[in-house]
């Protein structure tokens, strides 16, 4: 029987925070010790989130409170460009302890692109060195290793997990991937704006961050490290009105005499076995409100007119598998649980 942890969650008043907390709260391996908020420190959890009312939650405190002496791990669910000071802090406070950061601080490996992409210079180059990135189907063992993990973005995970394997196994032309991201509010967090109030958003789409979304830079990341070469996609990415999801569709060029049946296959066999992403039959196309409310990733390859070209679409939650429960699913690797621990649930639907 494995003994619990006891766990704390900075920034637990946001979306992403409220996620965490919902799936701990059924984790078989983990006491949630602390939970953290910067305007809201001092109020219990259920007067931010009702949906949590009648549940025994620490009270929000701020950082500086937490006992560190009590917590084994840290999910840093911070805004982006706060984290590398707070993270480095918590090591300087206890060197041994575990830290999964939801924030985009630590994602890219090279301090330039860092610096190019957010504006300003990386602020703690070492511990970057030893930052494991945490998309797990495709980097298990240096994430069980490691012992401060980059979850990354929800765009990017949407992406990198059909796209990866295509690239390594010289599928698909490493210049010319086009993808159309589509994702639902949440993904804009809980802060008050004008922009995302409903009359705003509602009865229609549009598309943001037009050749220039941070999400891109983890794409580079990954696609030139799968491929070999530099590899530089298309990325756009559209804000839809709906609460939660990320449905991506990725147009890609054939390389090599390669058959969109090939793509199929390539995916198949890469994630046989895999807990959470499921490959459809070829020619099927996956919904957004199949995977809602689960860490559920799925699948499908579509043959397009051209011979040379082929349709990828993945779907996830951005909340779940897009953030808090890939969180979690990089928290099992590190502390050696079950992969799918506190992750069981299916989707929401209808």
């Amino acid at each position: 029987m494995t003994d619990p942890i006891d766990v704390a969650i900075l920034g637990a008043s946001g979306y992403t925070g409220a996620e965490l907390v919902r799936l701990l709260l059924r984790h078989p391996h983990v006491r949630i010790a602390a939970l953290t908020a910067d305007r809201k420190a001092g109020q219990a959890m259920a007067d931010v989130f009702p949906q949590f009312s009648g549940i025994e939650l620490p009270r929000l405190t701020t950082i500086a409170e937490v006992d560190l002496d009590a917590i084994d791990l840290v999910f840093c669910a911070l805004p982006h460009g706060t984290t590398q000071g707070v993270i480095a802090d918590l090591f300087a406070r206890k060197p041994s302890l575990k830290v999964v950061d939801l924030s985009a601080d630590f994602r890219l490996a090279d301090p330039a692109a860092y610096e190019t992409w957010y504006g300003h210079p990386h602020q703690q180059l070492a511990l970057q060195e030893e930052a494991a990135f945490g998309v797990v189907e495709l980097n298990r063992e240096a994430i069980a290793k490691a012992r401060l993990v980059a979850n990354p973005g929800c765009h990017s995970t949407t992406s990198i997990l059909p796209v990866v394997p295509l690239l390594k196994d010289k599928l698909i032309h490493p210049d010319q991937i086009v993808i159309t991201s589509a994702t639902g509010m949440s993904g804009a967090g809980r802060a008050a704006k004008e922009e995302m109030l409903f009359s705003e958003v509602s009865e229609g789409v549009h598309a943001y961050g037009v050749g220039k979304h941070r999400h891109t830079a983890e794409l580079d990341q990954e696609f030139d490290k799968a491929a070999g070469r530099p590899a530089r996609a298309t990325f756009t990415p559209l804000l839809i009105p709906m609460n939660r999801g990320i449905y991506a569709t990725i147009t890609v060029t054939l390389e090599g005499g390669a058959t969109a049946e090939q793509l199929h296959e390539t995916l198949a066999r890469t994630y046989a076995g895999e807990p959470f992403v499921t490959v459809l039959p070829f020619g099927k196309v996956p919904q957004s409100r199949h995977v809602r409310g689960s860490n559920g990733v799925q699948l499908g390859v579509v043959a397009d007119r051209g011979p040379d070209r082929a349709v990828l679409i993945s779907t996830l939650d951005n909340l779940t598998k897009g953030a808090s429960g890939q969180a979690v699913q990089n928290m099992n690797l590190i502390c050696r649980f079950p992969e799918t621990s506190g992750l069981e649930q299916l989707a929401i639907f209808p």
